[in-house]
């Protein structure tokens, strides 16, 4: 008998994870960051990520730091939480998302996680445990971590594609196509990862009847909700719950810009509550008690968190990514081998198209990221990461200066290796 693993023992791993690493976004800015040049004196520009909190500019607000140092000094959150969160820090998210829906959310609609990423690894566990043989619908582009999880899941993926010349809105028809009797939810991001796109109240509308048609939940990934900054505001999923059931998935991690306290949340939009009927909120529960939860003081500092954090300090956040998304459109747009379809209105990134017909030694999108990071210091995320060859994400939540920087060697690589006419 081969000792090797594969004879011997009875174990083996997933085949479908092999290149799980690769296909996430951290994955992948990883193995870019490994091509940086270390002689380079430059300092590395990060416009690859979603965590801006390295930048003085993009501080919290000084009432969530308070918050914390309370909770910790009071001495009482030391210990274990409830698994679905505790009843002050739940009451206190169903009232700041009941502000913006057309009926209120108890403290039962609302259970808590370890960031939305845990958000995100329990909703599609629920599912698969629940519907064994099932299948959702992503959007394309999207982010990738959805598909990750759902192959730890054995859940089957199906996409659906975003139209980038209709503001990155869903293509109707192309979700009506992949959807069959075993579908079971589709996912939508809004405001948009990795497209920057907001949607309006009336394709939010077309999205839920639409869902209510294929008889099929909404997963709501609303982690960047209120990060808008042009002419269309941000209307949650959840105001849509009595056409269709929603689980609303959010966290504190971008508006208050604080992703490493992993305070999430899984919410029910379901005022006809035909998802505690079907048994799905049973099965969340269920996949909550046997993981572990955001650490007890953060969830004690919420209630004071979103009490006493300042309008003011929102309307600067956002403030900031208006005059960054305007830098990048506008720089963006003077490098000739890069398309953008359309001006970011929210979240923090914009999806451009790369003419690799323009370009000498560039072979694909990610090559065209491992040069940039070698010879540039300039990080960026490759499309293909989220589901669109020769594409590129790019972030713009940094500071002015940075990202002008950034773009500036972005634009100096391009002519540099700029076919010759």
């Amino acid at each position: 008998m081969e000792n090797n693993g594969s004879k011997m023992w009875n174990f083996q791993g997933n085949g479908e994870l092999k290149s799980a690493p690769a296909t996430t976004v951290r994955g992948t800015l990883t193995m870019i960051m490994q091509n940086l040049n270390k002689h380079d004196q430059r300092p590395t520009i990060p416009l690859g990520h979603g965590d801006p909190s390295v930048f003085p500019c993009f501080r919290t607000s000084i009432a969530a730091e308070d918050a914390i140092v309370d909770s910790v000094r009071s001495g009482k959150y030391n210990g274990y939480s409830p698994f679905v969160g505790v009843l002050p820090a739940r009451r206190a998210i169903a009232d700041y998302l009941s502000q913006d829906l057309p009926y209120n959310l108890s403290l039962d609609d609302v259970h808590l996680t370890n960031g939305c990423i845990q958000a995100i690894e329990v909703v599609l566990t629920a599912l698969a445990l629940s519907s064994p043989g099932a299948n959702i619908l992503l959007p394309r582009p999207g982010f990738p971590f959805y598909e990750t999880r759902a192959a730890c899941s054995n859940l089957e993926v199906r996409h659906y594609d975003l139209l980038p010349e209709k503001g990155w809105e869903v293509d109707f028809e192309a979700l009506e196509e992949v959807a069959d009797e075993n579908t079971v939810a589709m996912v939508i991001i809004n405001p948009g990862n990795p497209c920057g796109n907001v949607y309006t109240s009336q394709h939010m509308k077309k999205i839920a009847e639409t869902a209510r048609k294929l008889g099929i939940l909404v997963i709501a990934d609303e982690v960047y909700g209120h990060l808008t900054f042009a002419s269309t505001p941000f209307m949650p999923m959840g105001t849509f719950g009595s056409i269709v059931p929603v689980l609303t998935l959010g966290s504190i991690s971008k508006r208050w810009i604080v992703p490493g306290w992993r305070l999430g949340w899984i919410v029910t939009c379901d005022p006809n509550g035909t998802l505690k009927n079907s048994g799905i909120i049973e099965s969340v529960t269920d996949c909550l008690c046997v993981t572990s939860g955001p650490p007890n003081f953060i969830q004690a500092a919420i209630p004071q968190i979103i009490e006493n954090t300042k309008e003011d300090f929102f309307l600067k956040i956002v403030e900031i990514l208006r005059g960054t998304a305007d830098i990048c459109f506008d720089r963006l747009n003077e490098i000739p081998c890069i398309t953008c379809p359309s001006k970011p209105e929210g979240s923090m990134f914009v999806m451009v198209k790369l003419n690799l017909s323009l370009l000498d030694d560039i072979s694909d999108d990610v090559d065209f990221s491992l040069k940039l990071a070698k010879e540039e210091s300039v990080i960026v995320l490759p499309g293909v990461t989220v589901g669109l060859k020769n594409w590129l994400r790019i972030t713009f939540a940094c500071d002015h200066s940075t990202l002008e920087d950034g773009l500036g060697r972005i634009k100096a690589f391009s002519q540099r290796h700029a076919k010759k006419t």
